[in-house]
């Protein structure tokens, strides 16, 4: 029955309860009270003797009432479903297809290249004038109150992966914040911005880091304006940009830094590759590893082209995640995993966050919001232990996990496979296929 149904139900049921209700209570006043000869307190508790049944169907309708309003996304965002052992259908590999699919889950899940052009919206479309205007903007560092910093200080892009490397990024003044700085690369496929989705384009991201007192400081938005007019070299580009009769405001400079940003697309994986026909552009381990990383369900969170639930292709509900799912005295201590709660309320045990693109992910440690973890092993360890339950272990026998429940004093036995060493190695040598082959250079000569 669908949840329309159910409703449906429900009403009818209120109903038929409260006629139910009402002709007991008739009947116990005007007709087995007085023949029984009962004080006013007992014939109350012969009716509820009486109505026992319908106050248990009572419950039960409030119990169906939670369920349906209980919100969905959070539903999927907690349950985790065991999927049955993968297949790889190599029939789906051929030169000449775009997708392929790994058999043998409940849905059959497409692996897909990413876009070669992001989508931008109507009132600031992507032109060769404006993406130009905006690469300069993004390396100036006029932005800043100090002329310091620029947006590339923090998200390098000539020399690295569009980030800094940093735990947390290094402002005017030498403040550090407290989030590391994820990278813009692929980031004109996101729906939301920032590690809590606050912003909700790239255009109202970019207005964030030149007011904010620990990033780039400046004072208010007419002072990051002013900045660019009284720069006369900027005075003929954004003219034959926005036209010469509009003024230099910070929705120009925001539009034109979101356009350059939209241009920042990586394609050139041996993932890519891989799903666009090339069956040898992945090794042995990294198909391994990407059986796992669908198997495991690392899918239901980092899916799509751009491997984000956050992402502009096919979005979902919610861009936003509990993290972490699973308490683990190890991990959440040892990388205070929940100090900082995102997006959730204050003082929550769980925070909230925007899912990040894996795509570069073996380029851009640190990982995590504070940016606590700095190598890749030990994030997929984290991930499958905190996000998905997953134990770890070497031991090909351990595939049951006793529950004990206090409360109704049963035992129950789940069985999932362990996560090895090897499985690890595997889905970090997959996960080193979404690199970008330009990126990749770049890190190794920059010696990242």
């Amino acid at each position: 029955m669908g949840q329309a149904g159910l409703i449906g139900f429900m009403y009818v049921s209120v109903g038929l309860l409260i006629m139910g209700f009402t002709v007991l209570l008739f009947m116990v006043k005007y007709e087995l009270g007085p023949v029984s000869k009962l004080s006013t307190g007992r014939r109350w508790l012969m009716a509820l003797v009486l109505g026992s049944g319908m106050v248990a169907f009572t419950i039960k309708l409030i119990i169906i009432t939670t369920l349906i309003k209980f919100p969905e996304h959070t539903i999927k965002r907690n349950i985790a479903t065991q999927k049955a052992p993968l297949v790889v259908d190599w029939e789906q590999l051929s030169k000449n297809t775009p997708k392929i699919q790994l058999q043998g889950m409940q849905q059959s899940y497409v692996w897909r290249t990413l876009p070669d052009k992001a989508p931008a919206p109507a009132w600031n479309p992507t032109t060769p004038e404006k993406v130009a205007l905006g690469e300069r903007l993004f390396h100036d560092t006029a932005l800043s109150i100090d002329r310091t910093l620029s947006c590339s200080s923090c998200h390098d892009v000539r020399k690295g992966a569009g980030e800094d490397h940093r735990s947390g990024s290094l402002g005017v003044g030498g403040q550090v914040g407290s989030r590391n700085a994820p990278t813009v690369w692929n980031s004109g496929f996101q729906s939301v911005l920032f590690w809590d989705g606050r912003a909700a384009s790239l255009e109202d991201q970019a207005k964030g880091p030149p007011l904010n007192p620990k990033e780039m400081g400046m004072p208010s938005v007419a002072a990051v304006e002013q900045r660019i007019r009284d720069n006369p070299a900027y005075r003929e580009p954004f003219a034959r940009t926005f036209g010469a009769d509009q003024p230099i405001t910070i929705t120009q400079i925001t539009a034109a830094i979101a356009a350059y940003e939209r241009t920042l697309i990586t394609t050139d994986t041996p993932y890519d590759r891989f799903v666009r026909g090339d069956e040898k552009a992945l090794s042995a381990a990294q198909l391994r590893g990407m059986a796992l990383f669908q198997s495991v369900g690392c899918i239901l969170c980092h899916r799509g082209p751009n491997f984000s639930a956050a992402s502009l292709v096919d979005p979902p509900p919610d861009p936003l995640r509990l993290f972490p799912v699973f308490d683990s005295p190890k991990y959440m201590a040892r990388y205070n995993l929940n100090k900082d709660v995102g997006a959730n309320t204050p003082g929550s045990k769980q925070a909230v966050w925007r899912v990040p693109s894996l795509r570069n992910v073996a380029l851009t440690a640190p990982y995590f919001h504070n940016g606590s973890v700095d190598n890749l092993p030990e994030a997929v360890r984290i991930m499958a232990t905190v996000q998905r339950g997953k134990r770890l272990s070497n031991d090909v026998n351990d595939n049951k996990t006793i529950i004990w429940s206090s409360q109704d004093r049963t035992l129950a036995r789940v069985e999932s496979a362990p996560l090895s060493d090897r499985d690890v190695e595997d889905i970090v040598a997959f996960l080193k296929s979404l690199s970008s082959d330009a990126l990749l250079a770049r890190s190794k000569a920059g010696g990242h």
